[in-house]
């Protein structure tokens, strides 16, 4: 297995030598990874990898020769928790059966059965069609299934169906120090950047005291202001429910972005759009911003990255009061139109995969409502994104 992790390495491009291969074999024998595959890729990684610009192409190579991987004890004890004892009671319900469940017929006819069920019901229901209750196929309550419903009382999304969460969730802020795995996101940012020298005149103009020593005859020191990226970029991140599926890589977009540009503000919102957005997600429901006075803070020029899978109800883009968790008295396209009209600038970054948009309707409705500026958050589209922002 050793042997071919070193040949899978020089195949990929990484300069491993002979000499590094008897370094890693004698840690080996002196069991300094302790039977720990994450000490191991460590140790390994230390040994055989001198340059950081091939640590991508180590980390591909480790996790196709050491694949599924695991060292276990001989002996292995654990407690069955209750939470998957309680998730017994959970239908499981196949393709064909999930198949004959149909939605009570739009948006309207949701909310006007729910009120009623509000209204009717007195008692706790469990596997029912009707009542507002848990392990059902009924369009109301949790751990059920059905193609159109609103979700209550239920930890995190399953299905991925609900068109209203009756629930107060709480999402983290992204980690703008996370350490960056895919490096190119960088140098993909950097097309975006244009310099112009601003502030204090506290740097050495070297080229000019020396043409100005040389004009005067005497030493003419000259200083200058420092030379800084000039762009203002705004950055409109989509985070929890189907978002949480993407954490990694936006962290990643995020933490390259706050050390490429200087004038960079960033704010959150949750699906679609709508007239606020936050800055800080365990706040966001105490503290706010209108997203109309975002439109008037930023000027024309200001380039907006948004990024989001687009991936929600459609009732959300179309509808008023379609928002899963609020209700907004327009709808999310009214707001997809001011913020794309206000700033000519703007692309989305969309982190599914681009095969899979044909197949979400709301990803189609709001690629048409940012007039097609949307594009993969893969390092191809991003660089094109880049290119499309900084003409």
């Amino acid at each position: 297995m050793f042997l071919t992790f070193f040949t899978e390495l020089k195949a990929a491009g990484v300069p491993v030598s002979v000499r590094e291969y008897l370094d890693l074999m004698a840690g080996m024998e002196q069991d300094v990874p302790d039977l720990d595959v994450e000490r191991f890729y460590y140790f390994a990684r230390a040994v055989l990898v001198k340059d950081e610009a091939h640590l991508d192409r180590f980390d591909r190579v480790f996790s196709q020769v050491f694949k599924g991987l695991e060292l276990l004890s001989d002996s292995v004890s654990a407690e069955i928790p209750d939470e998957w004892l309680k998730k017994l009671a959970e239908r499981i319900l196949t393709e064909e059966e999930k198949a004959e469940i149909t939605a009570l017929g739009g948006f309207d006819k949701l909310m006007e059965t729910l009120k009623q069920r509000l209204a009717e019901q007195k008692d706790r229901h469990q596997g029912g069609s009707k009542w507002i209750g848990t392990a059902g196929t009924s369009p109301f309550g949790a751990y059920g299934y059905n193609p159109e419903g609103v979700r209550i009382g239920q930890d995190r999304s399953r299905h991925r169906r609900a068109v209203k969460v009756w629930d107060r969730r709480e999402f983290r802020d992204l980690d703008d120090r996370v350490e960056i795995g895919t490096r190119n996101i960088k140098v993909a940012l950097k097309r975006l950047r244009r310099f112009a020298r601003a502030g204090a005149r506290d740097e050495l103009d070297l080229g000019g005291t020396i043409d100005a020593t040389a004009r005067q005859g005497w030493l003419d020191v000259r200083m200058r202001a420092e030379r800084r990226n000039a762009v203002k970029v705004v950055l409109l991140l989509d985070v929890g429910g189907s978002m949480d599926d993407h954490v990694r890589i936006c962290e990643e977009l995020f933490s390259a972005a706050r050390s490429e540009f200087k004038h960079l503000e960033h704010f959150y919102f949750h699906n679609c759009i709508y007239e606020r957005v936050w800055r800080e997600n365990s706040r966001r429901h105490v503290e706010s911003v209108p997203t109309i006075d975002l439109i008037h803070t930023f000027p024309a020029d200001t380039r907006i990255v948004v990024v989001g899978d687009a991936a929600m109800s459609p009732y959300e883009i179309t509808y008023p009061g379609g928002s899963v968790e609020h209700w907004n008295d327009e709808p999310g396209s009214a707001w997809l139109a001011r913020v794309t009209h206000a700033w000519p600038k703007l692309a989305w970054l969309n982190p599914l995969p681009e095969a899979h948009w044909d197949y979400t309707a709301s990803v189609g409705l709001v690629r048409q409502a940012v007039g097609g500026r949307m594009y993969p958050l893969t390092l191809a589209g991003l660089d094109a994104a880049m290119s499309a922002l900084s003409r």
